[in-house]
């Protein structure tokens, strides 16, 4: 089995990347969502990163505020790390195991790693595929997803590696500034190579 990592910049399009591959049959997985179930109201996770933050980022249910976590770790690269050498092990392991519980059945299966790079884990992967757009489609993007403001949303693309890095260093990247059919048509013309 082809281990595959996708992974690219903040709003670059990786989640429609992922559903494309998904569509199309491949096993994917999402490391965010797995880091928000490390960090799920009740788990170690949870309790270390509150006794790191402190209990103001925790919300009435015992989970965590991840917008106030967020305000909280853009701004102060060492409070980044922090949380990162909380959460990185364990969604390295789960997708680890994950792709374990694959190896039998399938040719290719996708895990979707925002901070592939950024954690230096793309030697344990087969293949890199970056989803991109341009640094002013990503800004544009990104303050309105999050309704943010242009400083906020340039503060947290600066807080990952570039985009030109990420597309310098992968495999395949998707280009992802078309309709949502070219970026489809992308994918599976990648999956036919990579399978191929």
């Amino acid at each position: 089995m082809i281990r595959a990592a996708l992974t690219g910049g903040i709003a670059t399009g990786k989640s429609h990347v992922l559903a494309a591959f998904a569509r199309l049959g491949v096993p994917t997985i999402d490391a965010d969502t797995l880091a928000h179930g490390v960090i799920a109201a009740g788990t170690p996770g949870a309790a270390a990163v509150v006794s790191r933050f402190g209990a103001s980022i925790r919300l009435a249910d015992g989970s965590i505020d991840r917008r106030a976590l967020g305000v909280i770790v853009f701004d102060d690269v060492a409070a980044r790390r922090d949380l990162e050498a909380i959460v990185h092990p364990a969604v390295y392991n789960a997708i680890d195991r994950w792709f374990q519980e694959q190896a039998d059945a399938i040719d290719l299966a996708v895990a979707d790693i925002p901070l592939l790079f950024e954690t230096a884990h793309e030697g344990d992967f087969d293949v890199v595929i970056v989803a991109a757009c341009s640094p002013e489609e990503q800004l544009r993007r990104l303050m309105e997803r999050d309704r943010l403001s242009e400083a906020d949303a340039r503060s947290r693309i600066a807080a990952q590696m570039s985009i030109g890095e990420k597309v310098r260093r992968a495999g395949y990247v998707v280009w992802t500034t078309g309709t949502a059919d070219e970026t489809s048509g992308q994918v599976a013309r990648i999956v036919g190579r990579i399978v191929s």
